[in-house]
């Protein structure tokens, strides 16, 4: 079967605690699976896409419950790389409200995914695709991971794929200039790439004004589809010489991890249907959604994302 969307990257176990509660004092842990392209299959999948998501795991129960869990949510797991060597991420989160901030705590060294290579990987799933997502994380993971996320995007873009890039940069794992030079490389093969105004500043050194970073990432970027993300303010994005804007949701934030994974879902669907601009309004409804729920995942149905969408308006100039 060809798939709509297939992503690649790492999954790890999250463990957190409710808000208001410390990782240094708390009696027990809320157990989930996580991970940024994981996120994004799972999203898509719940909107109606085909998708699968291609990783490394180790084979052992941790491993087998990332890609149960995975795929409960309709996304073939079935081309994943089995690994005896390597083990199972973690990560602890510690949610909180202002003015203490959400705290991330990792423990992903030697994962077996920052071990994974291109040896490892079954290319015609990946070249077959419509869509092939990968996000700044994947290559962050170790030298190889790096290797493998270029391989990735050159040999999906020569099948015919379209490739989409999320910069979801991640200081704990490496600097801003590596990063910038990685996706740089990266984003020659890309169809569309996707950044936050925070990233867009840290890492390349963008700003000003939405529009403005907007017309320096496509300077950047291989691509002339290029989408901003700016919390609250919504999301912007810029297509050849079209562009627009989608508002953001007045939304109550329990939980934001994972909000960017939701978004970034639905606007691929959007890229699927050729409509980037009503992809980018369906994602910042998905994100407004995903602030809702515990966990990283995005777990609610087409039909409620409609319902949010419904009467709420947006932006196009061209």
């Amino acid at each position: 079967m060809n798939h709509d969307i297939v992503t690649i990257g790492e999954a790890m176990l999250r463990l957190w605690v409710p808000t208001g509660e410390r990782l240094e004092t708390a009696p027990s842990f809320r157990v989930a699976v996580a991970g940024s392209e994981a996120n994004v299959a799972m999203a898509a999948s719940r909107m109606g896409a085909r998708t699968a998501w291609v990783s490394s795991l180790p084979d052992n129960a941790l491993g087998r419950r990332a890609a149960r869990e995975v795929a409960q949510h309709g996304v073939d797991v079935d081309h994943i790389s089995w690994s005896d060597e390597g083990r199972m991420g973690l990560y602890f989160i510690e949610l909180s409200g202002p003015p203490r901030p959400v705290a991330a705590l990792y423990d992903r060294e030697h994962s077996s995914m920052a071990s994974m290579s291109s040896s490892d990987v079954e290319w015609p799933v990946l070249e077959s695709a419509r869509i092939v997502h990968i996000s700044g994380i994947t290559p962050a993971l170790s030298d190889s991971a790096r290797s493998l996320s270029i391989d990735v995007v050159r040999r999906s873009r020569a099948a015919g794929a379209m490739v989409s890039i999320d910069v979801n940069y991640r200081r704990k794992l490496w600097e801003p200039d590596e990063c910038a030079k990685t996706i740089a490389v990266m984003a020659e093969y890309a169809d569309l790439l996707i950044t936050s105004t925070e990233d867009a500043r840290d890492v390349f050194g963008f700003d000003g004004t939405p529009e403005a970073m907007l017309r320096d990432l496509q300077g950047l970027a291989g691509t002339s589809r290029v989408v901003l993300t700016a919390g609250a303010d919504g999301a912007f994005w810029l297509d050849g010489l079209e562009s627009g804007s989608a508002a953001g949701y007045v939304a109550e934030t329990v939980d934001r991890i994972g909000a960017g994974d939701a978004f970034a879902a639905g606007t691929l669907v959007g890229l699927l249907d050729g409509d980037l601009s009503g992809g980018v309004e369906r994602g910042t409804a998905m994100a407004a959604l995903k602030l809702g729920i515990y966990g990283d995942q995005l777990s609610v149905t087409r039909e409620e994302v409609d319902r949010v969408i419904e009467g709420h308006s947006r932006e196009v100039s061209r």
